[in-house]
Order: C-alpha cells, then structure tokens, then sequence
C-alpha cells in the first residue's frame, strides 16, 4: 500500500499544475449510466460540485480536445532546446516571487538561493533562457504567496474548477494575482503575459500525455484529478512531507473498494493505485 503518496509527488505535481495551467486534459473513456451512480464521490471541500463537473467536461471535451491538444501536437514540433529556453524564460520570470514568498515564510536560505537563481539566469543565462543556475548547483526553491498565507494557517477556500485554468482552491489562485504585481510581472504588457502563460501550458499540456492512462484508469475522473490537486496542493504547502492526516484514510478506502471489485468492474473504470507506483519519473 501506498505511504501517503511519497515516492510519486513529484509525479503528482507535474500532474495537478500541469491542469491548472494548462487547464485540460484529454479523456474519452465514460462511465455508464448506471455505474456513475453506485458511487458516492462527494467531498466536503468541494461545495460547488455540480458546477464544477460541468466546467471539468466543458475543460475537458471542448477546450482541450479542440483548441489545447491539437496546439500542443503541433508545438511539440519546435526543437526540443527552444522549447525548453521559453519554459526556463518563464520560470525565471517567476524567482522574484519566490524571494519574497521565502522571506515571508522565513526561510532565509532559500530566499537567497531564488535570488541568487535569477541573478545568474537573468544574466550569464540570458534572461534565463539557459538554467545556468542549476548546472551550478542552485536548485529552484519555489513558492507562491498562496502557499505563504497556507502556511499562516488561512483556510483554502472551496475547490474549484475554473474554464481554461482547471482545478485550484481559492487561496492557490488568489495568491497567483498577488504574486503577479511583484516586479518583473509587474512591468509586464498583457501580450507578454498571456505569452507566458501560452508557453507554460503547451508545455504542461505535453507532458500531460504521458500520465492520461492514470486518469483513464479512473472510475471517476473528476474525483481523480480533485484528489490529485489536494495531494500537490499539500506538497507544495509542506515542501513535500504534508502531515498525518484523516485525508489519507480515503487512498485506504480506495485500495479496499479496489481489491473488493477486482473483477467485476471493467478494467478501464477501476482506479488502480498500482499506476501510481509504476509511474516514478517524469520530465524536470
């Protein structure tokens, strides 16, 4: 049995922020009627539901089927090394913040490695198109201001499933608009902007299609990908080792239901946590 998702949150980050940046995810595998409804997947932090499900297949059958996924097919087609100098360009983008996120939190050290991080990539890296900084040995040490309040005990808020920007909880995203008024940012023009957030996207949205067997091994893909927003959401709050917590109960209640319908429900409906396991890597 799984313990508390350790070995795969790296997987599961690049999952979840994969969708709230991209949004979308493809998925044509559906649930018959009267199989959808054998079971309860009501969670309590997840109020607005019924509106939520209907911005997933808006996400997830319109959005991403005819505008996200055939852009990211063809932007695949750039080489692979612009591709990654535009996606570092946008991290780069994004030390700032983490300065000042690291400081709030008063985590020091890693406050001078982000600065010392766009110090380098900004200038040696050529406005961070090359991740100099990490071939030196200077890690990103990411944080948001969403995760700043978190850390301060503010509540999350309600999940939500926003159109284009996909699931999140209202102090995550909230704290993104803070962040966006800290310079660089700040400075810039809403072409550039939407740029940024064009190329993080495709980017996410390509490696997303490595990791869609997880989700079309779901009964439910709703509730798949809202447990898999709250398990990176307590990565990123906790730097990877989130407390002991009621919550995980629900991934034993999963493997039990699981091991007591081998067999009697298609393979394609079932979640099968063994994908977890399998899936260790995934591109930096």
């Amino acid at each position: 049995m799984m313990q508390k998702l350790s070995g795969q949150n790296r997987t599961w980050v690049r999952f979840a922020l994969g969708l709230c940046l991209a949004g979308l995810l493809a998925g044509c595998a559906s649930k018959p009627a009267d199989e959808a409804n054998e079971f309860d997947f009501t969670d309590d932090r997840d109020p607005f539901e019924d509106f939520n499900r209907s911005m997933w297949e808006f996400n997830r059958e319109i959005l991403d089927r005819y505008v996200a996924l055939p852009l990211a097919n063809a932007y695949e087609n750039v080489p692979t090394p612009a591709r990654r100098g535009l996606y570092n360009m946008t991290e780069n983008i994004l030390e700032p913040a983490s300065i000042v996120n690291n400081s709030l939190q008063g985590k020091g050290k890693a406050s001078a490695q982000s600065f010392g991080r766009f110090l380098i990539n900004s200038t040696f890296g050529v406005f961070g198109f090359f991740d100099v900084a990490s071939k030196m040995g200077v890690g990103r040490e990411k944080e948001s201001f969403g995760e700043t309040l978190a850390v301060y005990g503010a509540p999350d808020g309600p999940y939500l499933m926003l159109p284009a920007l996909g699931p999140t909880v209202v102090i995550d995203r909230g704290g993104d608009f803070v962040d966006d008024f800290i310079w660089p940012m700040s400075f810039m023009s809403w072409p550039l902007s939407l740029t940024r957030y064009a190329i993080r996207g495709l980017e996410q949205r390509i490696e997303l299609k490595q990791l869609e067997p997880m989700l079309e091994n779901a009964i439910d893909e709703y509730s798949f990908v809202r447990e898999a927003y709250f398990s990176m959401w307590a990565d990123k709050v906790y730097d990877g080792n989130p407390p002991a917590s009621d919550d995980w109960d629900t991934w034993d209640d999963w493997d039990e239901w699981d091991d007591e319908w081998e067999g009697q429900v298609p393979a394609a409906y079932r979640l099968d946590l063994s994908t977890y396991t399998a899936v260790q890597t995934a591109r930096p």
